[in-house]
């Protein structure tokens, strides 16, 4: 019965690939959560999201895999394109999977999986209070490349606790060279966090957020809203910038876990 499901649910997402570029979408999971931003491909059983205004360039991409989709809302008015993709979209304005009849019961709802995240372990006994985390390598750029901002990819759901370790060096211009942690004695005024060293590892949760967190070498502390995860160097002018910091992320697997 589950192939016969996912079967048909593919079969449908195949056909809505063809109009999805165009279109601004409302994407509802079967966790609860809502996603707004355009669809812009599906590919290997997921939706790619193109989320945020770009504001300070975090524009960010979001992965979704179809399973945990429970429907998606079509924005027609964000449609462009021949008359016979405009009948297309018109008569096919919502997406929503086969009725829950065809579905397996005792099913528990997944959060969304970006295509970073591993596959859920076949066995998963209740442990008890010890949470579980899954990593996420990446390379921080000092420069200002996507306006000196790095995407990790990671969606980041609001009480989800993060562990970021960070090593290397990274040269600030006029000889001057930082560690993750900052160098707290060069004055900088149009740095992001005027407070914390010049040079330092910063992140933010969100394309639309400017609660900026000081990171450093080492931070471990709870997201306070959903949003993907970015992280930059603090200091105001990076055109002369140039190496890169070494990023750990742990993230907490929140599946299972109640919002």
């Amino acid at each position: 019965m589950k192939q016969i499901f996912l079967r048909s649910l593919t079969i449908v997402a195949l056909a809505l690939s063809l109009t999805l570029p165009a279109l601004a979408d409302t994407v509802r999971l079967k966790d609860g959560s809502v996603i707004r931003g355009q669809i812009v491909s599906f590919k290997n059983e997921q939706f790619t999201i193109l989320v945020g205004s770009g504001a300070r360039g975090r524009k960010s991409r979001i992965t979704v895999y179809m399973e945990d989709v429970d429907s998606i809302e079509f924005d027609s008015a964000g449609s462009t394109g021949s008359s016979e993709e405009t009948n297309t979209n018109a008569s096919q304005p919502t997406y929503q999977p086969p009725p829950a009849n065809t579905q397996p019961t005792n099913t528990q709802p997944t959060n969304p999986q970006p295509s970073y995240q591993p596959p859920p372990t076949t066995s998963s006994p209740s442990s008890g209070t010890n949470p579980t985390f899954f990593q996420i390598n990446t390379r921080v750029r000092a420069d200002n490349a996507s306006n000196g901002w790095t995407n990790t990819g990671l969606v980041v759901r609001r009480g989800q606790r993060l562990r970021i370790s960070a090593s290397g060096r990274v040269n600030l211009g006029a000889n001057r060279a930082s560690t993750p942690d900052g160098l707290p004695s060069i004055p900088d005024r149009d740095k992001l966090m005027r407070n914390q060293p010049t040079g330092g590892l910063i992140a933010v949760i969100g394309d639309d957020n400017d609660d900026f967190i000081f990171v450093g070498r080492s931070r471990d502390f709870v997201a306070q809203r959903d949003g993907v995860l970015f992280l930059g160097v603090n200091e105001g002018n990076l055109s002369d910038n140039s190496g890169a910091f070494d990023v750990v992320i742990e993230a907490e697997s929140m599946s299972g876990n109640p919002r």
